[in-house]
């Protein structure tokens, strides 16, 4: 119940427009802490980081990390125990960009066009000790959206899911454009 409550406040500080505490930092960094922090739990899980350093945003560091938290907690608990969880962190195009991705059971077309809705769940099926609120995506995107960015996902069943957080490069913040 105080992660559900925890999940609604934060989801209505961003409805509000509440500023984030944005410095520039390094998303290959950010990756690194939350791949070591997800080998701890998991440590029988593969957990592999592929990085350019630096990729540098204007960003707050506690939200990244919060969105990557999400992103590779989802990868670890919906697919197999051994299934590698691939994080990955490219700039170009005046773009960084972390990709989270497993080579899990996948989703459907129709449940990947909802992923990013509040209180929306791919199996209903799931128990709530293992399935969650149905909040953590829907808190992604908003996260991602508050920094001026966003987030997708790639997936088909059987073939794994990767999602894509999508945030300016500092210097195209510092820019203008």
């Amino acid at each position: 119940m105080g992660r559900l409550v925890a999940d609604l406040l934060m989801l209505a500080s961003l409805d509000s427009g509440r500023p984030l505490d944005r410095r520039h930092v390094d998303l290959a960094s950010i990756a690194a802490q939350a791949v070591q922090a997800a080998r701890v739990v998991n440590p029988d899980r593969p957990l592999a980081l592929a990085a350019e350093d630096p990729v540098i945003v204007y960003a707050d560091t506690e939200r990244l990390r919060q969105i990557l938290d999400n992103l590779i907690a989802n990868a670890t608990q919906h697919t197999p125990p051994r299934s590698p969880v691939i994080v990955s962190v490219a700039g170009t195009g005046g773009i960084g960009e972390i990709i989270v991705a497993d080579n899990g059971p996948g989703m459907t077309a129709e449940q990947a066009a909802h992923v990013f809705e509040r209180f929306y769940r791919t199996d209903d099926a799931r128990t709530r000790a293992r399935g969650g609120t149905g909040l953590g995506l829907s808190i992604a995107a908003s996260l991602a959206a508050a920094h001026g960015g966003d987030i997708t996902v790639d997936t088909r069943p059987g073939e794994g899911a990767a999602f894509h957080v999508r945030l300016p490069l500092a210097a195209s913040v510092e820019s203008g454009t």
